[in-house]
């Protein structure tokens, strides 16, 4: 079992620890779920998500190399920006999906899950070789990681910011500060849904340090736990779940998820990267069903939808969903979400010391169930309705989110 630098400070605070991909992380803490998750979306929430792959990429064959083996265009990647990507394999499935950082001219970071580390690295390190002035390197034991995410984010971490400037206010924004004698990038990213959001890379030696300066500033630690209701409320995939393998043991097209379309570029016509021909075709099928022409789902049959439960229950991962009385697919993540009570004028959202809880997920059904239909939830051999959406939460407006009802 390994260890990340903040694992003395999580059991310091009473957390509970699981095993996770391999590493001993903080599930959650005293305060428990639901409290982590409303302090995100309320002040902010402190996440260490040290665990997670961090590969370097240098050297004049740098671009070359990530052009071939992510599904998005890294020479449209401006420096001081990031942007999410897929590591896709030739049959239009998702390896991994990652962020790529370029923090200088010279130097990316891919950041890749924790549970695919590994088989990552290894694909990484076979394509390479094919070029010969890319130089690819593990950095994930000399550099931690930590999310600071919700609306008092920002506040917090610049009180703590003793020179350089944070990144511009702009989603996916890259830049470099020091917090207190350490040097540390960070980047406008996250997992919660949160517009106000910052993932920090601090050089493994001085990571206790910043940790220790953003709790005390203000920062609420926060665990795995609700680092994955945060992420469920916001629609935002998991691989495992929405990504890899379905549960028909079938591989999930990388279009199934709607993030794809942030994810892959086809802009250089000339560019080819793995698993480009098949993703093509995909995302053709996308633009044919946006059309309302299903008369072709063969490259991709089924497609992730958020869902909202309308009657008493949790949909978990695995339950059947069904649709005009027949089964389309099944529900991939599902649970029960906490959520501020709120009033609102115009795009100005208060929130009230009140909450309430409500039961979303994400489905991957068969292309051609629409958003905002009724659908059925199979739970414990009875059948619960439940609601297709465009989105549980409300993130496109101001430094809050509130719950779409």
């Amino acid at each position: 079992m390994r260890q990340t630098p903040f694992y003395d400070r999580h059991s310091a605070l009473g957390a509970r620890i699981v095993d996770f991909a391999g590493w001993q992380m903080p599930i959650q803490y005293p305060q428990g779920i639901v409290a982590e998750h409303l302090t995100t979306r309320r002040h902010a929430g402190l996440f260490d998500v040290s665990h997670m792959g961090r590969f370097c990429i240098t050297g004049k064959g740098a671009a070359r190399f990530l052009r071939y083996v992510l599904t998005n265009d890294c020479d449209q990647l401006a420096i001081g920006q990031a942007q999410y990507t897929v590591l896709a394999n030739e049959n239009g499935g998702a390896m991994d999906d990652a962020f790529l950082y370029r923090p200088t001219a010279d130097k990316f970071l891919l950041v890749v899950n924790a549970s695919n580390k590994d088989k990552d690295w290894a694909h990484l390190q076979t394509h390479v070789s094919g070029f010969s002035d890319a130089v690819l390197e593990d950095v994930s034991e000399t550099a931690a990681m930590l999310a600071l995410q919700g609306p008092q984010s920002e506040a917090i971490l610049r009180s703590l910011v003793t020179s350089g400037a944070l990144p511009q206010a702009r989603r996916n924004a890259v830049g470099s500060v020091t917090v207190g004698s350490t040097e540390v990038c960070v980047a406008r990213t996250g997992y919660t849904g949160e517009p106000v959001c910052f993932e920090v890379f601090i050089p493994a030696q001085g990571a206790l340090a910043v940790w220790d300066k953003l709790i005390e500033a203000g920062a609420s630690p926060v665990g795995l736990g609700a680092r994955d209701t945060l992420r469920l409320e916001a629609g935002l995939p998991l691989y495992g779940h929405e990504l890899g393998i379905g549960k028909d043991g079938r591989e999930i097209p990388v279009y199934a998820i709607p993030q794809a379309a942030f994810a892959i570029s086809f802009d250089d016509p000339n560019r080819k990267f793995i698993g480009r021909p098949l993703l093509e075709k995909q995302a053709q099928a996308r633009q044919r069903y946006k059309a309302g022409d299903f008369s072709d789902t063969g490259v991709l049959p089924k497609v992730v939808r958020q869902m909202r439960l309308l009657d008493k229950g949790i949909a978990r991962d695995g339950a059947a969903v069904y649709y005009e009385g027949r089964q389309v697919g099944g529900v991939t993540s599902g649970t029960m979400v906490p959520c501020w009570d709120y009033t609102k004028d115009g795009d100005r959202i208060e929130l009230r010391d009140t909450h309430a809880q409500r039961a979303v997920g994400l489905c991957l059904v068969n292309a051609d169930v629409p958003v905002g239909v009724r659908i059925e939830v199979e739970i414990r051999e009875k059948k619960l309705n439940a609601q297709t959406v465009v989105r549980n939460l409300e993130n496109r407006s101001g430094p809050v989110t509130a719950a779409v009802l």
